[in-house]
Parts: structure tokens; sequence; C-alpha cells
């Protein structure tokens, strides 16, 4: 882990200014040596750096979505070539290639993040081997060294020996129930993200590599983050745990407001849609009017759950309009009347000819 953090030493100073500057105003309130001040000061280095991937994060929900829009192209290749499984996936990488979408996407923030998690793992280290980093001075240094949060340094790890947990004025038992209790939450929090994912937001009509590589990940980095989080400080842990509780509220907001097409998620959103309009009798807001205008211009290629909301909307009275407005259905066939000239055309039917006029069909010649 050091010689990794090590490749990301250039940005030490920067990560050590931002946390500096923090910790002079959490210090004015809690104390300078005090753990609350150095932990809030790394949780706000958390969100700071959270909101600035915030453009990241709209580039990859938009790259999600045109994963989305490749589905029934996917599951066309998926029955075309279901006893072929290599040329399935080589069809799969093709359609990849030719759309521009990449099914790693959901990656980015993660690998966008890596940086500034070596980063503050290498200042942390260096607080534990009592060195100086970037702009974090001797007297700093010390005063990083004394904090505690629950009783447990900041520098502090889980496989310390209680020769360094004692020198960093410290029990070996408080830093391994603290850090214990951390990785544990953390790899929970990882592991409740990705199932959130998998369980509410994702098309299960349609199985893909992407689905299968993210239910993989779904119990991996649950293990992962437990083995590595033994060797990680408690100041590292508070960083991950935050970040983690970050990307659930983050990604909560998003499955609730705007869910994947097909999903869980959308039959619960589109619910509570209907109700709204139930109510309102309109769509209020202009998230769920595009919302609706979308499903509105999807016309036939609607899903289960899109025509399930349109046809529950038909039995209400209300017919959804391609603006995402919702109106009374008399009042669409009014509309629809008044286009074609305000007077509804019939059919003229001919008129019945009197008995006396009708032409009797002539007689055949008789044979003689």
């Amino acid at each position: 882990m050091d010689t990794i953090a090590s490749l990301f030493s250039f940005i030490t100073t920067p990560v050590s200014w931002i946390i500096v500057q923090f910790h002079s105003v959490y210090g004015a309130i809690f104390g300078a040596d005090s753990g609350w001040a150095w932990g809030l000061s790394i949780v706000s280095l958390v969100v700071l750096i959270r909101i600035c991937l915030i453009p990241l994060f709209v580039k990859q929900i938009k790259a999600t979505r045109g994963m989305q829009a490749l589905q029934p192209k996917m599951k066309a290749i998926q029955e075309r070539y279901k006893n072929d499984k290599q040329r399935q996936s080589e069809e799969m990488m093709k359609l990849y290639k030719e759309t521009g979408t990449n099914p790693l996407s959901s990656c980015l923030p993660i690998l966008a993040q890596s940086p500034f998690f070596f980063a503050l793992y290498h200042v942390l280290a260096s607080i534990a081997n009592g060195k100086t980093i970037g702009v974090i001075n001797q007297s700093l240094l010390e005063s990083a060294r004394q904090a505690h949060i629950f009783g447990a340094p900041l520098a502090a790890k889980f496989t310390d020996s209680a020769e360094k947990v004692a020198a960093l004025d410290a029990s070996v038992t408080n830093v391994r129930i603290v850090t214990a209790v951390m990785i544990v939450l953390m790899s929970l929090s990882q592991f409740y993200t990705q199932r959130q994912l998998m369980q509410k937001n994702v098309d299960l009509s349609v199985k893909t590599p992407f689905m299968q590589q993210q239910k993989m990940l779904m119990y991996i980095f649950p293990v992962i983050f437990a083995v590595m989080g033994i060797n990680f400080p408690v100041g590292v842990l508070v960083y991950w745990l935050t970040t983690n509780v970050w990307t659930m509220g983050q990604q909560m907001y998003v499955i609730n407001q705007n869910p994947t097409p097909g999903s869980k998620a959308q039959d619960q959103y589109l619910t509570r849609l209907l109700k709204h309009v139930s109510t309102h009798g309109d769509v209020k807001g202009r998230g769920k009017k595009k919302i609706v205008a979308a499903i509105v211009a999807k016309g036939p290629d609607r899903n289960d759950n899109e025509r399930k909301f349109i046809t529950a909307l038909t039995k209400q009275g209300m017919a959804a309009q391609a603006d995402g407005s919702v109106i009374k259905s008399s009042e669409a066939t009014a509309d629809s009347d008044a286009a074609s000239g305000g007077v509804a055309t019939k059919r003229q039917q001919p008129k019945r000819q009197p008995k006396s006029k009708r032409q009797t069909p002539p007689s055949k010649p008789s044979k003689k």
C-alpha cells in the first residue's frame, strides 16, 4: 500500500492543505487537538471532493442511460445467438463500440477518487510515523497524533502492535474495536449500495454481461474493503465510510427521482406519480413532466410499467400529452375535434331507394 500511495504523492500537498484549512475552522470550535476537529476535516474533504465529482456523476448517469437504450438490441442479440456464447459476446462488444457506450462506466467515480484516497492514506501514514508531509508542519503533526476518535488515534490501524499504539497514547483494545466497527459499517454500506442498484434500478427483463459484472461486484467489493480495511488508518476509514454513505444517499436520490426504465424502481415511481396526478389533476414539476413526455414519445415501445401507467390514467378519464402534462380525456377529444374544424365528420351512408325504383335483375332467357 505504501508503494501505491507514493505514486500519488504529487497530490499529497493539495490534500494536506485542504485538511489544514478545515482543521483551522473546526479547531476553533472543538479545540486544535480534538479528534472531532481532525475527523470533521476529513469528512469535509470527502464532501468537497464529491461535490467536485458531480459533473462526472452526471456523465456516469448519461452513460448508464445509454446502456439502457441498448437493452432491446442486446436482447435481440441474446435471442439470435443464444446457442453461441462466444458470438454473443463478440456482437455485444461490437454494439458497445458502435454506440460509444462503456459497461464499466459505473467505476468512474471510484477511479476519480483514487488519487485523493491514496494521497490521504500517505498523509495519515506519515503522521503515524511522525513525519511531516505537505503543509503539515511539526506543530500540526503533534496535534494530529494526539487526536482520537472514540479512543482510537486517527493514525492507528487494526494491525498496529501494542508498542506502536501506546506511542500514540491509546490502547490496542480501543483501536481494534473502533476499526472493526468502522470496517463492518464500511463493508455493509458498500454492499447495500450495490444491492439497492441490482434489486431496484436494473431492467431484469434483459440479462447482460454488464448485469453479471454488477452482481459479482456486489459481493466482491465488500470483501475487498473488509480485507484491506485492517491496514487502513482510522482517518482513512473515516474517509471511506463517509464517501460510501454519500454514494448510498446520492444513488437513493437518483433511483427515487429518475429510475431505470423497466426496473422495480420505475414501477414504484410511476405508482407514486399516478397518485400525484390523481390528487392534483395534473403533473406538477419539470422533472415529472419530462418523464411523462418521454413515456408518451415511446408510443408502442413502452415497457410494462409504462403501459400500466398509461392504462391507469385512461381508466381515471385522463390522457398524457406530448409536453408531459395530463388532461381529462373529454378535453383531449374536444381538442381533436377542434383541430378537424370543430365538427366531427361522419361517413355518408347511401340513401335507401324506394322499392319501386329498385332494379330487378334481368331474367334469364328460357331455353327452347
